[in-house]
């Protein structure tokens, strides 16, 4: 009997590590050389041509779009992340924050 328990324990954990884990992607995946080309001045059709439409463009932000990006594949603990926020004054860019740690806006 402690030999089929044990048996079935070893079965289910073997079994347990075989199990797939999708990658978890979700964002706007960017490329650097197409972040270096936004520029302050730019408007907001440049910029979404440039970068696409933002992962989060909020109502109570207006003048803020925020492009985020993160990648976590299969059992691997490690996770890519990207935060890039375009600000905005009188549909134009002000500021470009670039690898922002990942936090909601403010």
């Amino acid at each position: 009997m402690r030999f089929r328990v044990a048996s079935l324990v070893i079965v289910a954990l073997a079994l347990t590590a075989c199990v797939y884990r999708i990658d978890i992607q979700q964002g706007n995946l960017l490329d650097d050389e197409d972040i270096v080309q936004v520029q302050v001045g730019m408007t907001r059709s440049q910029v979404q041509f440039l970068l696409g439409t933002p992962m989060v463009a909020d109502s109570f932000h207006r003048d803020r779009w925020d492009y985020a990006y993160y990648l976590r594949r299969g059992r691997s603990p490690d996770v890519a992340q990207r935060w890039v926020v375009v600000h905005f004054e009188n549909d134009r860019v002000s500021r470009i924050d670039r690898d922002l740690s990942l936090q909601p806006p403010t």
